[in-house]
């Protein structure tokens, strides 16, 4: 049996607002800089994944209101959250190396949970890089504060969240992480993201 309260499904939005708050800084501070298969490989991506946590957090608000439970909002988020890094990921990297190519498919459990760890990686590895770049040492360490608490959410995936508290444990995880992530990308963006020249 799920348990999941209409407070819980309301905070599981907060995570899925400040990503995409990120993801739009950084999409418009790059917009000129970058490629347009560059900037719309991650657009699309980052698009993937805000697409697939508000479904999931849709789908956790109307179970809890007893409206109904619709699994298909559940079950696309892995797959689609997976997919969606990874193009994030290959996006700024091709902007940042000025090359790279969009990979795509539907692939086993575990293959996912690589794609995942290797678009992030690749993500905030680039954030990383135009962090210290700009000299924004508090930008860096939010930055890589964040990607270790997304991977945490990662071994919390493999957890029973069948039982209430593991779902707040990872709603908060999660909430400081994108929180994290947005506080990052907002000193970048103030420091003048938009102007930084590689």
């Amino acid at each position: 049996m799920k348990e999941f309260s209409i407070p819980m499904a309301l905070v599981d939005y907060i995570p899925v607002i400040l990503f995409e708050l990120s993801a739009v800084t950084i999409g418009r501070d790059l917009k000129e800089r970058m490629s347009k298969a560059a900037w719309l490989t991650f657009m699309s991506g980052t698009g993937m994944v805000t697409a697939a946590g508000f479904l999931k957090a849709t789908y956790k608000l109307l179970y809890a209101l007893g409206v109904g439970d619709f699994a298909w909002m559940s079950d696309q988020f892995f797959s689609n959250q997976s997919l969606g890094f990874l193009l994030a990921g290959i996006g700024l990297m091709m902007y940042i190396l000025k090359k790279g190519n969009r990979a795509y498919g539907f692939l086993p459990t575990m293959a996912l949970v690589g794609i995942m760890v290797v678009g992030l990686g690749a993500m905030d590895a680039g954030l990383c890089f135009l962090a210290s770049r700009m000299k924004k040492r508090n930008a860096l360490v939010c930055i890589i504060v964040s990607f270790f608490l997304a991977l945490s959410m990662g071994y919390l995936s493999t957890k029973d969240f069948s039982q209430a508290y593991m779902n707040w444990i990872a709603q908060l995880i999660n909430v400081i992480g994108e929180a994290l992530l947005y506080t990052g990308v907002s000193i970048m963006h103030k420091a003048g993201l938009k102007d930084l020249s590689l």
